[in-house]
């Protein structure tokens, strides 16, 4: 199967559980939710293609490019890494990564000695071999991927309150404030709701505080 990403880089990653661990970001090219092209907006299946910020689109991006083989881009992920110790991390992202990644990528990327997490809006089921399963509902869009590590979800999305997935098997359940113009206003709302509900824990993206990729 050949590969096509978005891009790939070394950074720290900015959200969630893992907040501030080192790890090379595997950024996938395109989504089963909406095309990621400012004309195709209003036609996103999900209300994500409302809010998202992330260009998955093409191949135009640091490390980006397309790889004929599991082994290749394996390879390349492992020429990212440039700590020479601790545990080796992959974030394998999107768009969906879900829609790339397999059984074949996946032992190429334990033969690096990498521990491989995913963040998928868990429309579709996942290969067996992943370490780390973060699940992002979006609006709109059903969620078939029901158990995990870590469930972070958007706030707020109206179709999407977070009581609908607290009885689903995650260790962690995230909420993170919707970025954009109301981000302020998102931040206190997501931080009211996790005083009042401490089964949820907040979620910053802290790289965009940062200035990091």
């Amino acid at each position: 199967m050949a590969y096509t990403v978005k891009e790939l880089f070394y950074t720290l990653q900015g959200e969630g559980v893992h907040s501030g661990r080192p790890a090379v970001f595997l950024r996938f090219a395109g989504c089963n939710l909406w095309s990621g092209r400012e004309a195709d907006r209003a036609k996103g299946f999900g209300g994500c293609s409302q809010w998202c910020d992330t260009d998955f689109v093409g191949t135009d991006g640091p490390g980006g490019g397309k790889f004929r083989s599991a082994a290749a881009l394996a390879l390349a992920v492992a020429d990212c890494w440039q700590a020479s110790t601790g545990d080796r991390f992959v974030v394998c992202t999107g768009g969906e990564p879900l829609l790339q990644l397999d059984d074949a990528l996946i032992k190429a990327l334990k033969a690096h000695n990498f521990t491989i997490a995913i963040e998928t809006n868990g429309t579709l089921e996942a290969p067996k071999g992943i370490d780390w399963v973060c699940v992002s509902p979006k609006e709109g869009a059903e969620v078939v991927l029901t158990k995990g590590n870590e469930l972070k979800l958007v706030y707020p999305q109206p179709e999407l309150m977070p009581e609908l997935f607290e009885h689903l098997e995650f260790d962690h359940f995230m909420l993170q404030p919707l970025d954009g113009p109301k981000g302020a206003q998102n931040t206190q709302s997501a931080l009211d709701y996790c005083l009042t509900n401490p089964q949820w824990r907040l979620s910053i993206q802290t790289h965009k505080v940062l200035g990091i990729p």
